[in-house]
């Protein structure tokens, strides 16, 4: 049996979505460390469904930002990975039912493997729209990468900037019981 760990659910509490980050990067077996914890994240039937793209290249990084920010149709002096020097693109294999829920598990346990060391980290969307570009599905060839993958979302993650965020109001009515 598992013992229950009062400090892993401190943590779950208190991650919180960080957007200012300092862009000096974070050492390489933290982001290893990160990645591994994704890998661990439940997916349906055992298929393990995502991936994980790792860019810490950062003329490939302000490319990404670019396009995000083309896409989210931001003025072009938003940054929409905050400066964050890491950016762990999650995508899922399209051909298993249930990719979209295995893709956002990993997103789930990136940030929160992330909050865990130290660092902050955010999800950031639009890498539905980037992956189905001709450019990004090329660069998932140039990977290796085969096969019909959509992008479910961006884990960026460094070294907070500022105040740690406080958490906001939870809402009423969040749990109804069936007692």
């Amino acid at each position: 049996m598992v013992e229950k760990s009062i400090s892993l659910i401190d943590k779950i509490i208190s991650r919180r979505s960080i957007r200012s980050f300092k862009s000096d990067m974070i050492p390489e077996e933290d982001i290893e460390k990160i990645i591994e914890a994704g890998t661990y994240a439940p997916n349906g039937r055992g298929l393990q469904s995502p991936i994980i793209v790792a860019v810490t290249n950062k003329e490939f990084r302000d490319k990404l930002e670019k396009i995000n920010r083309e896409i989210g149709g931001f003025p072009e002096d938003v940054n929409p990975f905050y400066n964050g020097p890491v950016v762990l693109i999650v995508l899922a294999d399209k051909s298993v039912p249930t990719y979209i829920y295995d893709g956002s598990l990993v997103m789930g346990n990136l940030l929160l493997a992330a909050h865990d060391l130290g660092y902050g980290g955010i999800w950031i969307h639009r890498a539905k729209q980037e992956f189905e570009m001709d450019e990004y599905k090329e660069v998932l060839k140039d990977l290796g990468i085969e096969g019909d993958y959509e992008g479910i979302g961006h884990c960026v993650i460094g070294y907070v900037d500022g105040e740690y965020p406080e958490a906001s109001e939870r809402k009423e009515n969040w749990v109804y019981y069936i007692k």
